[in-house]
């Protein structure tokens, strides 16, 4: 069951920031008679504080913490590689360049920064995807450089030039393919840093702005009325936990994987 439990957590949160839209839901209806109303057969999770559906908003909000995890990771994963890739490819005063980018980056911790440029640029989703994504491509420009110099100098590497393959060639069909397996585990782990990191923006009233729906700021208004209306934070909560466990446990699983099969084919190289 605990290696079922992943996948189907992730597809159930696929589908509902997928299909999401297209199903009957009325998260923004105000019912006045429902106000803090607890789970009951109309509302399987109850009733916010304005008598809004909060099932019917969990599924709402699991679109918006989907679309800004895999657009985050997406963006943050393609710049990041490339630019680490090729500046160590390259060398010299562009690798020192990257170096102390990441550096200075690296002095701040990533989450204030986004909070930073999240308030400097306003609440949006995409305000919140671009803050994110200026904050998370240092991990992956970091981990492709320090894969890329280790492969550059390789004898593939040595015949791609002297077959007079240009930089940008070596680095894309040559070098990338091979780090790709590192950068694939460093992604699935940040989907669910994005995550946690959209949840709390949205807490602080700097993620999607009323009435669209977030698990952040669902807990956000939920945290005021704890003591009489728990479900209004417990839903939302309880997605957030689920969705980053099934995510943490993918990635321990991918990761291990990934290992076992390139210590196989280290071992058939070495017979």
């Amino acid at each position: 069951m605990t290696t079922l439990l992943p996948p189907i957590v992730l597809l159930l949160w696929a589908l509902a920031a997928l299909l999401g839209p297209l199903l009957p839901l009325q998260p923004d209806q105000i019912d006045l008679q429902q106000i803090l109303a607890g789970p009951a057969a109309e509302h399987w999770l109850g009733s916010d504080d304005l008598g809004r559906p909060i099932f019917d908003r969990l599924l709402m909000g699991a679109r918006t913490s989907f679309s800004v995890a895999v657009g985050v990771v997406v963006i943050s994963a393609a710049a990041g590689s490339l630019l680490g890739a090729f500046a160590a490819y390259a060398g010299g005063l562009i690798d020192l360049l990257l170096i102390r980018t990441i550096d200075i980056f690296l002095a701040f911790p990533g989450i204030l920064l986004a909070i930073a440029l999240a308030g400097v640029m306003g609440p949006g989703m995409d305000n919140v995807i671009i803050a994110l994504s200026l904050v998370g491509w240092v991990g992956y420009a970091r981990l492709a450089r320090a894969q890329v110099l280790s492969l550059k100098h390789r004898d593939h590497v040595s015949a791609a030039i002297a077959l007079g393959a240009g930089r940008v060639r070596v680095v894309l069909r040559h070098l990338l393919p091979l780090i790709s397996s590192p950068l694939i585990v460093e992604a699935t782990f940040g989907v669910a840093a994005m995550v946690i990191a959209e949840a709390g923006l949205s807490f602080l009233g700097l993620g999607v702005q009323p009435p669209e729906a977030s698990w952040g700021s669902m807990i956000r208004d939920g945290a005021r009325y704890m003591l009489v209306a728990p479900h209004m934070v417990l839903a939302p909560g309880i997605a957030v936990l689920l969705v980053v466990l099934a995510v943490n446990l993918l990635g321990d699983r991918l990761r291990d994987y990934l290992d076992s099969q390139l210590a196989v084919t280290t071992a058939r190289k070495s017979w």
